[in-house]
């Protein structure tokens, strides 16, 4: 997979990196509301950091993980190989509404709405693929410099020219029939924009 073919600014770094930025991620995704039963979809999982500890708090619930990119998505396959409540499907996030049999409770995308060139195309698809009253969830990094967002003491993260305000990523979202539900400190340098779908 050539870096042309993925969301502009959005490769992903290695599990060393993750791993310092987020040791705790079962916390991140408790902070923004998965619990057990729930039919969740994590969207450009990437290599699966989130998506493992997905599998366990969503039990019994199926948890779909959705990336473009083979070798990441296999590396994904890997890590949640002891969860059978795991489905993995290669493909672009923005054709999730033809890529599910039902409507799911749950859609995560953590570290690259910024890097979506069509958010709001992105958001319609995630609407229709989503149950009435289900839940959105942008995990985005905060707008601050580079400089002031370091892992593994080098500065880290999208250009500040791409990141973006809860407030902006609301104005991308809400248009497709989603309402800002809350903001969660995911931190040290992210927050979680939840959204809940609220039109037909």
């Amino acid at each position: 997979m050539t870096a042309e073919k993925l969301f502009p600014t959005t490769l992903m770094p290695d599990a060393d990196w993750w791993h310092a930025l987020w040791p705790d991620p079962r916390r991140v995704l408790d902070d923004i509301g998965i619990t057990p039963g729930m039919a969740v979809v994590d969207l450009c999982c990437g290599n699966g950091h989130f998506t493992a500890p997905l599998c366990t708090l969503a039990a019994p619930g199926q948890v779909t993980g959705i990336d473009l990119d083979e070798q990441l998505l296999g590396a994904a396959i890997h890590t949640c190989k002891p969860f059978d409540n795991f489905s993995p499907i290669l493909a672009d996030a923005r054709d999730i509404d033809t890529l599910l049999d039902n409507p799911v409770d749950y859609i995560l995308i953590a570290n690259t709405f910024h890097g979506v060139p069509d958010k709001q195309v992105l958001s319609r698809a995630v609407h229709a693929a989503l149950r009435t009253g289900g839940v959105f969830t942008v995990i985005n990094w905060c707008p601050r410099p580079r400089e002031e967002t370091p892992v593994l003491g080098q500065p880290r993260g999208p250009d500040a020219t791409l990141r973006m305000s809860p407030g902006a990523v609301a104005a991308e979202v809400e248009p497709a029939g989603f309402q800002l539900a809350a903001i969660a400190d995911v931190g040290p340098y992210h927050y979680g924009a939840v959204f809940t779908r609220i039109t037909d």
